[in-house]
């Protein structure tokens, strides 16, 4: 059974104690603690000796660590949003935006191996992340099928399908797969395989042909 602990926003009412540089400063340390271990070996207090802050400093800002950790999920999740509207705002040649954000996603994940894979390991047992992950894992599904719908290509490609089913199974193999490329799991851990093979899921599924190569058109598509 998962816990019931959650991860809500930090907190914002009262007299602080101190400065918010301490509140940056307890997610710099949990940043760079998981850098080097599991999420679920950590304490508050592990938290509290890295950032050099005092217990009440910390529960000021934050409820738990829990919440340290969906703080920094979400500034990852915003950097990942970025990186991917290139093809979600249809701004440059699809497959080639397809390729650009699964190689920023790619940057962004080895960037954020620590936070994304404390996310991806944690959330099955507890109720506050599970639900932080779902929601910020639904925001790449939903602008995923937007797009979708908006693609000629895609949406004569695709006919009558489930077109937010298609965009969620797309996304969260991408979840997978770039965690396997952070844990470092072969053939995952090569980055161009791992551009590779998200680039042609995509375009295979919704182009009807692989994208071995950057920037071959939809129009090759058979």
């Amino acid at each position: 059974m998962g816990s019931r602990r959650t991860a809500p926003a930090a907190r914002r009412s009262g007299a602080a104690p101190a400065s918010a540089e301490l509140r940056e400063r307890i997610l710099c340390a949990t940043r760079e603690l998981l850098r080097r271990r599991r999420f679920d070996s950590l304490s508050v207090a592990d938290i509290l000796t890295a950032a050099e802050v005092s217990r009440a400093s910390f529960y000021f800002y934050f409820p738990s660590k829990q919440a340290v950790l969906g703080e920094l999920v979400r500034e990852a999740v915003a950097q990942g949003q970025q990186a991917a509207r290139p093809w979600i705002e249809g701004q440059r040649e699809p497959v080639a935006a397809l390729r650009e954000g699964v190689r920023d996603g790619a940057a962004l994940w080895r960037a954020n191996a620590g936070v994304l894979m404390a996310i991806v390991e944690s959330w099955g047992s507890d109720d506050g992340l599970r639900a932080l992950w779902l929601e910020q894992m639904n925001l790449f599904t939903e602008a995923a099928a937007a797009r979708i719908r908006s693609d000629p290509h895609a949406g004569r490609r695709l006919a009558d399908a489930d077109v937010r089913a298609v965009a969620a199974s797309l996304t969260w193999m991408g979840e997978r797969l770039y965690y396997l490329a952070a844990a470092g799991v072969p053939p995952f851990d090569d980055e161009e395989v791992l551009v590779d093979t998200l680039t042609n899921a995509w375009t295979s599924l919704l182009y009807g042909h692989a994208a071995t190569h950057p920037g071959t058109p939809p129009s090759q598509a058979t």
